[in-house]
């Protein structure tokens, strides 16, 4: 018989893994038979010796099965989900779910809250009075057959041997293992039952890979273990050296997705969200390649994009009067410029730290536990690239906060401080980094 203790030591020393030895192993801890020390001294043997492609694969297939899954298999047509991997102002999803539906392509989206600097989904449309997301796998489904698209938070019962791991490598320094991640990651997809994904893999300062390698390597095992479960799988990486748009916070960035389906939001927005949307439609077979999905989703914006958007809000309990009156989101009372310290070109502003800023100011959780304020964040008036004047405002801050706190000090002082200045304009970056699978 099989022990846990011969599996942790033949990773431990670097010898491959059987499936069964994988599946015993997740199955027994999903059930409270493997403790957490072992399966913390599993996840340390795997950070040091990493796992083959099959391993991946098995590890990945494991934890789809030790819960519920989603079908969507009534659902007509070719099911395609997007997930990125999470950066700041990733606006992505409310722009893309309503664009690709409104192009005839069902999109069922189950999607997380935020934790950090990072903003979630949820949160987001939340940030809508009334919108629900507590949707039932029945309610998902029969919304996506009824519109065509559908957001709605992952049930307790998806994937719950991913949910125990990951709390358990937060505590013990494994996070940053690229099978453990990718697995993570995809077995979220691959259990919410889409029959092809598309990736956006974040690449910088605000990603949690910071340079091209890791996420090159990152998105490759996770188009590895998709197609290798059977779903056609796509990966486009995208730089996050400066936030995606102009809006960090719920409640702005859902006034930004608004401005983006109505054709008058960020050019970078727009265009991530067109790649993306290209892949999306390709791989549902709409059309022969992802440019020409991209030159169809572009036709829908300030139309059928928008209208599809109100849609969804309605079906979901929402005032779908805010994409036409934006002021009906939830508003700071407290706005502060922002200054620029010295007149020349914004060469870079350090995402990550706009992240920061923006949950002191309330927009994110730093535990769990924490409430955030929907109305919270940070409105970027300058970009890389732009010029500015020396007390010309770089960024506007939202909160409900005493301007005089001095969490507010620390979160415009730290703000400031991810603005880079300087008399030369900086060299022209690329938001499209390159695609795996494509």
């Amino acid at each position: 018989m099989v022990r846990a203790y011969e599996i942790i030591l033949k990773k431990r020393n670097g010898l491959a893994l059987t499936g069964a030895e994988i599946d015993y192993l997740i199955k027994g801890y999903a059930a409270g038979l493997v403790p957490d020390y072992q399966m913390a001294a599993f996840a340390m043997a795997v950070y040091f010796q990493g796992m083959s492609r099959e391993e991946t694969l098995a590890l990945t297939m494991a934890m789809v099965q030790s819960g519920e899954t989603v079908s969507l298999a009534d659902i007509p047509g070719i099911k395609v989900d997007k997930h990125s991997t999470g950066g700041v102002g990733d606006t992505t999803t409310l722009v893309l779910v309503p664009l690709v539906a409104a192009a005839g392509v069902p999109v069922a989206k189950m999607s997380g809250r935020g934790l950090g600097h990072t903003g979630g989904t949820l949160d987001k449309l939340e940030s809508i009075p009334g919108f629900r997301t507590d949707l039932s796998r029945e309610e998902l489904a029969d919304q996506v057959r009824r519109i065509g698209a559908a957001v709605a938070g992952q049930t307790a019962n998806l994937v719950p041997a991913d949910k125990a791991l990951y709390a358990l490598r937060d505590v013990t320094a494994t996070v940053d293992s690229l099978p453990l991640i990718a697995s993570s990651i995809m077995s979220k997809k691959l259990a919410a039952g889409a029959d092809a994904i598309v990736l956006d893999v974040k690449c910088g300062d605000g990603a949690f890979m910071k340079n091209l390698d890791d996420a090159l390597a990152l998105a490759r095992a996770m188009v590895e273990i998709g197609r290798g479960a059977g779903r056609e799988t796509v990966a486009i990486l995208s730089a996050m050296e400066q936030p995606l748009g102009r809006a960090v916070g719920n409640a702005l960035e859902v006034e930004e997705a608004i401005k983006t389906l109505r054709g008058e939001g960020p050019a970078d927005l727009e265009e991530l969200c067109l790649v993306l949307g290209g892949q999306m439609l390709c791989l549902a077979g709409k059309v022969p390649d992802p440019a020409r999905g991209s030159e169809l989703l572009k036709g829908l914006l300030g139309g059928a994009a928008l209208n599809k958007f109100k849609e969804l809000i309605a079906a979901q309990h929402g005032d779908a009067r805010v994409a036409d009156d934006p002021s009906l989101l939830p508003q700071a009372p407290v706005r502060l410029e922002l200054p620029s310290p010295a007149a020349g070109f914004v060469q870079r502003i350090r995402a990550e730290s706009i992240g920061r800023s923006a949950m002191l100011l309330g927009a994110g959780r730093e535990t769990k536990e924490d409430a955030i304020d929907p109305a919270a964040g940070i409105v970027l008036l300058k970009k890389a690239g732009d010029a500015v004047k020396a007390g010309e405002p770089l960024a506007v801050l939202h909160t409900a906060l005493d301007p005089a706190s001095p969490r507010v000090e620390q979160a415009r002082r730290m703000a400031l401080e991810a603005y880079e200045i300087d008399a030369a304009p900086p060299a022209a970056s690329s938001l499209i980094l390159g695609a795996v699978g494509a």
